[in-house]
């Protein structure tokens, strides 16, 4: 285990996004022959981020692919049509209304490899793309989750009645209270949560409850598949948020929630 478990908690969830370090990350374009517009979907979704977006022509280079670089190294590939038809061309009814792609190999390489970058990004109307990013990272905790199949899950609502209100969420946590995972789900209980969720249920209003959307998970000791993302709303529908494979970080995060929640 990481020895940064054994670290000191922040006083703030806040305090866990500073701790991202500044990196030279970028999403790079390579050969493309497909219409212009889709580098532009790309650019625009990252154009406040600290993420750059490039295109590049490379002779006798694979087509129609999406590199993400750190500090100039090649750490992740995804073809162009994935990328595409799993946050280009969507929006994010389609991970709220249903249970699709789930499985990591259904999510885009150079975007859940994102992990230790800070965002801050907004919600629909302002931006079509940014806060997808996060709700995609969410779905894909979810889907690590349901493939192990058992260790702990804690997940933020803000209000329990999203629980409810979106079918492919109840799916989702239907399923995951099935499981031998140990479900926890915290919020505003603006309406009870359904009995049908097998959950252990966490009710608070203090700021923290309704500003907070982090999902964590935490596999059985010994295993691999930590993964947590912390996002803090900063202003209407505006995010700050980070997220990370880090078991030694997972953990500290889980341990916060536990201690402060």
């Amino acid at each position: 285990m990481d020895s940064s478990v054994d670290e000191p908690l922040p006083e703030a969830l806040s305090e866990f996004i500073d701790e991202v370090p500044e990196t030279d990350t970028s999403l790079v374009v390579l050969n493309r022959t497909g219409p212009e517009p889709l580098v532009s979907l790309l650019e625009e979704a990252f154009d406040t981020q600290d993420v750059t977006v490039a295109e590049r022509q490379v002779p006798e280079g694979t087509t129609d692919v999406v590199l993400l670089l750190r500090e100039g190294e090649i750490v992740a590939t995804t073809p162009m049509e994935r990328l595409q038809n799993t946050f280009l061309l969507i929006n994010a009814d389609r991970y709220r209304t249903g249970a699709h792609g789930l499985g990591e190999v259904d999510m885009p390489e150079v975007l859940t490899g994102l992990d230790e970058v800070e965002f801050e990004v907004r919600g629909f109307p302002e931006s079509n793309k940014e806060k997808l990013l996060l709700v995609l990272i969410s779905r894909f905790i979810e889907g690590r989750a349901l493939q192990a199949g058992e260790g702990r899950f804690d997940v933020s609502f803000q209000r329990f009645s999203r629980l409810d209100d979106e079918y492919g969420t109840r799916k989702v946590y239907r399923w995951l209270g099935d499981s031998a995972v140990d479900v926890h789900v915290y919020g505003v209980r603006d309406e009870p949560v359904p009995d049908s969720l097998d959950v252990t249920v966490h009710a608070g209003t203090h700021d923290e409850y309704r500003r907070s959307w982090f999902v964590v998970f935490r596999p059985p000791d010994g295993e691999d598949g930590h993964i947590a993302l912390v996002a803090l709303e900063t202003g209407d529908n505006v995010w700050r948020a980070m997220w990370t494979y880090d078991p030694g970080r997972v953990e500290r995060i889980g341990r916060y929630v536990a201690q402060n929640f």
